[in-house]
């Protein structure tokens, strides 16, 4: 079993008995601010062309916070010397936008290996400057290291058609619209699957004028030679910070009796779109319709968006007075003159100079964690949150007499950003109660089932408790249902749903079924990552979690922990 770790150093160990047989440390600068200090996984590739056994057949692909992408030969864990600068190569050459410092562009997820091509994203930070690092998606040879090809998710080839959905004279110097989640591939059509984010900035476009293609779309590309076979955008023009965060999954269904290769994606919006995995259409129907325009000036909201998937939503879209909620009677009370001050226009409420509520919030509905399929009965299992977010826009001059300073960002609580080449500061902050309780009603993050054969929720319970929150200066019951999560699950053959994700730390276990709690472990720190499950050569069953919180709200551990089934008798 190949591990990695925010600083990148990469771990094998034996997976029953989680003894030690190599590690591979890069020497990450532990002195340099990385926004997001995470590393999601690694790649594995065998070379089909090497001989069997030799050095370097077997590669680990590891791409390190610190923007180098990193080939090790699977049996020692030392560099691939035929790869790249002695096993190494340096993502941040070559970018079409400059990064402005280490801290604006990282990498946090792995690449993913096709034909021989390993194919990359990046992520970026977010409402820094308009031009904020590019968020170029390449594909480099596995063996040698040469770029092989680059795509442009903000276009700069002005034959193509998205060209002309970015308007305006610094729309094409955008930054991000990057891909910075676990990408999907299907290797016998040598295709890779990219999910990509929002433009710079998140939440004010008038530089940016247009639908923004390629951005928070899904887009299939020829792993062989970077081009576009099919995109699909999931969110026009982006105010929302409503990245495709969550890894798409590649499933056969079943439609009008025929099987078709499928591309399921849960979204920030909170909506499951099911795609024709060949052509990018959406197997179930969808529903577009008018939006709320945006009040701000110099901003040009789109004036339609996707309502509906053609599935069920996942996650609330909207919150009226009478669902204001709160601990105790103040509370509640304060929620419900708050809410009586901001902008609330229903989904896709743009941001505004009062303040809009915005629901689903920017940690979603469905978020980077992804989601579950169970093949047997075509289920989609998807971890969600349920709280809304407050969006202000301050006029810079107004800030600046304020004389606020910029904070570093926070997922859980109240975030300023400068947003550089716009007139305006970026507020962002969870729609909470004075006593940090949210304004929305429990339950506050779920787990919910979907079927897709009957396209109905088969089941949606709480995941998590309020057990912990006083931890980060919330004060609840301790009986309200609900935490917020982030973090995946996976399914098994016998039925069941294994997630750990939640602030309350517990690593969990339902029925697929019916979504009823089986077992909970009490990890170190939160599991704010996705199991795994195996079958070790001793014949039990293993499911495995990294267990290293985030650090802040979800703790902080150094632990990967596994369970087994017992040994059968014979």
């Amino acid at each position: 079993m190949y591990l990695s770790t925010p600083l990148g150093r990469v771990f094998a160990v034996d997976p029953t008995s989680g003894n030690p047989r190599w590690a591979y440390d890069p020497h990450v600068d532990r002195n340099i601010y990385f926004g997001d200090f995470a590393n999601r996984g690694v790649a594995l590739w065998l070379d089909s062309t090497a001989s069997a056994g030799s050095r370097c057949s077997l590669r680990i692909f590891v791409a390190t916070i610190d923007t180098r992408l990193i080939s090790l030969d699977a049996n020692t864990g030392t560099p691939c010397s035929d790869f790249g600068q002695q096993g190494s190569i340096q993502l941040r050459n070559g970018l079409r936008n400059t990064p402005a410092n280490a801290g604006e562009y990282e990498e946090t997820s792995p690449p993913t290996v096709v034909g021989g091509v390993v194919v990359i994203g990046s992520a970026v930070a977010d409402n820094n400057r308009i031009d904020a690092a590019s968020g170029e998606v390449r594909g480099f040879d596995a063996r040698t290291g040469t770029l092989r090809w680059t795509w442009h998710p903000v276009p700069q080839d002005s034959t193509i058609p998205a060209w002309r959905t970015w308007v305006g004279p610094n729309a094409h110097r955008t930054g991000a619209a990057n891909a910075w989640t676990v990408f999907a591939s299907d290797p016998p059509r040598n295709v890779v699957f990219v999910p990509t984010s929002s433009p710079s900035v998140d939440y004010f476009g008038g530089e940016r004028k247009g639908d923004n293609q390629f951005a928070n779309s899904i887009t299939a590309i020829n792993a062989a030679t970077g081009a576009v076979i099919w995109t699909f955008q999931t969110v026009r023009h982006d105010l929302w910070d409503y990245d495709n965060a969550s890894p798409p999954v590649l499933v056969t269904l079943q439609v009008d009796g025929h099987a078709v290769p499928a591309l399921l994606l849960a979204t920030k919006t909170g909506q499951l779109f099911a795609l024709n995995r060949e052509t990018g259409e959406s197997l179930f129907p969808i529903s577009r319709g008018k939006v709320p325009a945006s009040d701000v000036p110099g901003e040009e909201a789109t004036t339609t968006q996707i309502l509906n998937s053609g599935l069920p939503s996942l996650s609330p879209q909207r919150l009226t007075l009478d669902e204001v909620w709160g601990p105790t009677p103040e509370d509640r009370a304060a929620c419900r003159q708050r809410f009586g001050e901001l902008r609330n226009d229903g989904t896709f409420t743009p941001p505004s100079i009062r303040g809009s509520l915005i629901m689903p919030s920017n940690v979603g509905g469905a978020h980077w964690g992804g989601f579950a399929f169970d093949p047997t009965n075509d289920v989609v299992i998807v971890p969600t949150n349920r709280i809304a977010a407050v969006i202000t826009l301050i006029p810079r001059a107004t800030y600046e007499a304020r004389q606020g300073k910029e904070t570093v960002g926070e997922r859980i609580g109240t975030e300023y950003a400068m947003m550089r080449g716009t007139p305006f500061v970026l507020k962002r902050e969870l729609f909470l109660g004075p006593s940090n309780a949210p304004c929305t009603p429990p339950p506050f993050g779920t787990l919910t089932a979907l079927s897709l054969r009957t396209r109905q929720i088969l089941w949606s319970v709480p995941l998590g408790t309020s057990e912990g929150l006083e931890k980060i200066g919330i004060r609840m019951p301790p009986d309200i249902p609900g935490a917020i999560n982030l973090g995946g699950p996976i399914t098994t053959a016998s039925g069941l749903v294994f997630i750990g994700a939640t602030l309350d730390r517990y690593f969990r276990a339902f029925d697929v079924t019916n979504g009823r709690e089986l077992w909970k472990f009490a990890l170190p720190a939160g599991g704010k990552a996705t199991p795994m499950t195996y079958l070790g050569v001793d014949g039990r069953q293993f499911v495995v979690i990294a267990a290293g919180g985030d650090g802040k709200a979800w703790g902080w551990s150094d632990e990967i922990i596994a369970f087994a089934l017992p040994r059968s008798a014979g």
